[in-house]
């Protein structure tokens, strides 16, 4: 088995540019995956890595040792301090992959519900929102300006796995965005809005959710025919983003199942 020892190998001072650059992924088309559970949902899509790497221990696991067999590819193995440089956890597990983030843009005016998201600027958050959006059958999702890259290493450790069963986007102009999915279009409010569990969510729902302090400009506001409150009978005022967004979802497919079973 050859390991790459050295820092200044072609590839591995790459990966590192991959791992730290959002520009470096835009210009190339390429992000870097690390960690078995990410990898596996990779597979699981029917997806192929642009090239595998493991650490030297990590090949040695029973998991990473099946992962790299269910892959067909040759692992470009690392010697464990490499490795752990193009890791963005504490204790890497020992697996990553060199990736093409799947070009499949969300169809608009064919799309059921969408998430469209101003100005978060959290990777974390754009990851939670990215795996609630999965989890609930929200199945497309469009990024605008000022949004945190969503092939980040933070976002895909929050979507844990989500970027693969999704439908993602980016659009400078998001008013032109929301015009092309022409559904009815929410965005949430902190008071006077109408209590979420009282609003029709079952026909063509866009969602849009702000950063994490300005939240939604006036000008998308404007847009949206629907305006929700999220009940709090807690002293907290606001909820997190991502939070917010995962209780719209929730609410929405709960009201889709309702009116499936009594149909």
């Amino acid at each position: 088995m050859s390991v790459i020892r050295s820092r200044e190998n072609v590839r591995v001072r790459r990966w590192r540019k991959l791992l730290a650059s959002a520009r470096a992924r835009r210009g190339e088309g390429r992000a870097l995956i690390e960690g078995v559970h990410l990898v596996e949902a990779l597979l699981a899509s029917g997806r192929r890595p642009a090239a595998l790497i493991a650490s030297e221990s990590g090949c040695g696991r029973s998991e990473i040792a099946a992962l790299i067999r269910n892959s067909g590819l040759q692992p470009v193995v690392l010697a464990d301090r490499l490795f752990s440089g193009l890791a963005d956890t504490e204790t890497p597990t020992g697996i990553a992959a060199e990736i093409a983030p799947p070009d499949e843009e969300p169809d608009l005016a064919a799309a059921r519900s969408c998430a469209f998201l101003e100005g978060v600027q959290d990777a974390g958050n754009v990851g939670a929102i990215l795996r609630s959006a999965a989890a609930f059958a929200i199945g497309d999702v469009v990024l605008g300006p000022g949004c945190a890259d969503a092939w980040s290493p933070k976002a895909l450790r929050a979507g844990m796995g989500a970027h693969f069963a999704l439908r993602i986007g980016t659009r400078t102009d998001l008013l032109a965005a929301l015009n092309d999915f022409g559904g009815t279009v929410a965005c949430t409010v902190v008071r006077e809005g109408v209590p979420l569990e009282k609003a029709d969510l079952r026909g063509r729902i866009g969602w849009i959710f702000g950063g994490e302090g300005q939240g939604v400009s006036a000008t998308l506001a404007a847009r949206a025919a629907l305006r929700v409150t999220i009940p709090m009978p807690g002293e907290t005022e606001s909820l997190n983003v991502a939070a917010a967004a995962a209780i719209c979802f929730y609410e929405r497919a709960r009201q889709l199942s309702t009116s499936a079973a009594r149909a």
